[in-house]
């Protein structure tokens, strides 16, 4: 049943995008108002850099298939050490875009063990263009553009969240 919805919801999304191309950009409510958007749990994770150092993240976490559809679409600010945690079933290429997202993102591509594996900075908003991991991964963290330079996070830094089986 799910396999069915997903097709649905992307080209629900893509009327909507139209409609919403020819109309300007509409706010956080007329969005709401149009289409049913998604609920994110919130919870917490770390980078672990290289040299010992830590970042904490107050994320959301996109785990079922119309959470990551939706992801940070639609979205007009970002909290500075806020995030969207992307998590899939197991490993693989993983490829992302940037559709009826207006703010530009930092994508950190991260294997099972949560080792990030490769990183994608500063996306170009509202772009149709694919990103993809040049390595197998079983999650993305998106995060604002421009906090992967300011924080000197490379991949071989580690994510430390539950999902990969370590904490925070």
């Amino acid at each position: 049943m799910k396999s069915r919805l997903l097709p649905v919801l992307i080209l629900a999304s893509a009327a909507l995008a139209t409609l919403t191309w020819a109309a300007g950009a509409p706010s956080s409510a007329q969005i709401a108002a149009q289409i049913e958007l998604q609920r994110f749990e919130r919870d917490v994770l770390s980078i672990e850099t290289a040299d010992g150092r830590r970042q904490r993240f107050e994320i959301e976490l996109a785990v079922t298939g119309a959470q990551r559809a939706q992801g940070l679409m639609y979205r007009r600010s970002l909290a500075e050490d806020g995030g969207m945690l992307f998590l899939y079933g197991g490993a693989g290429m993983l490829s992302m875009w940037m559709k009826n997202t207006p703010i530009p993102l930092d994508m950190m591509f991260i294997a099972p063990d949560g080792r990030i594996v490769d990183i994608a900075e500063r996306t170009v908003p509202y772009s149709l263009e694919t990103v993809a991991s040049r390595f197998a991964a079983s999650a993305v963290l998106e995060v604002n553009g421009g906090t992967v330079a300011r924080l000197g996070i490379r991949p071989g830094d580690r994510v430390l969240h539950r999902a990969f089986g370590s904490g925070s």
